[in-house]
């Protein structure tokens, strides 16, 4: 792992050299092959300097790979700057340390520090002014609950002695302990009640900073429940009742909420929070089942949101308007793009035989098993997500637009970045198809 990360930290230097993205792109590419050769199981592999991974890591570092990829291809058309490719390079230098971290304060750090360049970007290329105060909401609400996790980082080292996971054993059974550890995660997730950033950031960013807010940085939040949730077990089991509850509601509300949205992207950041609502329930379970079923939704999620946000933008840049008023009859406006859109708002309401499909069948198993009325609220969630995903749809493609000029111009760089967000989600789909 440190030769991964010294290689991209060797990239710095050339982010202020190399002028075509091009170049940048074969960087993140070596990278990822780099990644596909190396061997993982059940314990940490690839083991130097507090790095390395495991089942749960590798595969989100993957995705980190392709997110940052995409980035480079989304902004290859815009004029993009070399400081935006640094500032792009720094953020994923930081999800790749949290995502291969041994070490639960090396975790922490850099979990702070990443929302340096992600708060850099949003007020940088962001759209409109009320970008300053997505980025208020963004900084304030990681602060306000980061600190109090740091006293209790302190505390756990003075008591335990070590800050390894396989050795990080905290036997406490107080409701404070367990507050202030599954919070902070339960924010960057985020879960209802404090998902209120997550709307204005994914608005006012620009489109690269959508797809890594909804591809990796709600990532995060379920990586450190996972890690967090196999070294304090007695505390989750006897207050994972709290959050499930909570998110059992909030899904349900969060996902009425999508059907009044009146702009593309705000519909798709609100419909990240009800998924995420699934990833909490499965993993509040316990089990093991509810636990891979969270693990595969935040993958399918990460692809099929990006991609998402990605052809929002692409009908922004041709229409001026992220509104359902102005985006209207685009299968007349954008033919090509129709297709390829339905495919998206499918995946999105889990319709089989994605692997969304495949990790909320796992997720209901678990949570049949935990509580058995929880099937009437499932049934609620599931279906007012087929809701929103069919308006998505049907609002953006159907009836009269405003111009009776067709524009069906889409260059190829635009459909690579399209289907390499779609390949990944239909590989999944079939190897899990295989497993079972």
């Amino acid at each position: 792992m440190m030769m991964i990360m010294l290689f991209m930290m060797s990239m710095i230097p050339f982010m202020f050299v190399i002028s075509t993205w091009v170049l940048i792109q074969y960087c993140y590419l070596f990278l990822y092959m780099i990644m596909l050769v190396k061997s993982f199981n059940l314990f940490f592999t690839s083991i130097s300097y507090f790095l390395g991974i495991d089942m749960f890591s590798y595969n989100l570092l993957m995705l980190s790979m392709m997110i940052s990829s995409f980035m480079i291809i989304s902004m290859s058309n815009s004029s993009s700057s070399m400081f935006y490719s640094f500032v792009n390079l720094s953020l994923i230098i930081f999800l790749m340390i949290i995502f291969s971290s041994l070490n639960f304060l090396y975790m922490y750090i850099s979990f702070e520090f990443v929302l340096i360049p992600l708060v850099i970007l949003v007020l940088g290329w962001g759209y409109q002014p009320e970008r300053l105060t997505a980025g208020l909401y963004l900084f304030f609400y990681t602060v306000l609950v980061s600190l109090p996790l740091l006293i209790l980082i302190m505390n756990i080292y003075i008591n335990v002695g070590s800050m390894f996971f396989d050795t990080m054993k905290f036997n406490s059974n107080f409701v404070l302990i367990h507050y202030i550890m599954v919070f902070v995660f339960m924010v960057k997730l985020p879960m209802f009640l404090v998902h209120f950033w997550l709307p204005k950031a994914h608005v006012q960013a620009p489109v690269s900073g959508s797809m890594i807010l909804a591809g990796l940085m709600l990532k995060i939040g379920g990586y450190g429940l996972i890690r967090v949730m196999f070294m304090y077990e007695v505390m989750f089991k006897n207050y994972s009742f709290i959050w499930y509850s909570l998110s059992l509601v909030g899904s349900i509300i969060i996902g009425l909420m999508c059907l009044i949205q009146g702009d593309i992207k705000c519909l798709i950041a609100y419909s990240s929070v009800s998924h995420m609502g699934m990833v909490i329930l499965g993993l509040m379970t316990m089990s093991y089942w509810g636990l891979m079923g969270s693990y595969l939704l935040m993958l399918g999620h990460g692809f099929c949101s990006s991609g998402l946000f990605y052809m929002s933008n692409l009908f922004y840049l041709r229409s001026g308007s992220r509104s359902f008023y102005i985006n209207k009859g685009l299968m007349v406006y954008m033919p090509s793009c129709s297709m390829i859109w339905f495919i998206y708002c499918s995946f999105n309401m889990s319709c089989p035989p994605s692997i969304n499909f495949l990790s909320e069948v796992m997720i209901l198993s678990s949570m049949i098993n935990y509580w058995s009325c929880s099937i009437i609220f499932f049934i609620g969630i599931s279906f007012i997500c087929a809701c929103f995903s069919y308006y998505l749809y049907s609002y953006s493609q159907h009836g009269l637009y405003h111009n009776l000029y067709s524009f069906t111009s889409m260059n190829s760089i635009e459909f690579l970045c399209l289907f390499m967000h779609m390949l990944p989600l239909l590989v999944y789909s079939l190897v899990m198809m295989s497993m079972f």
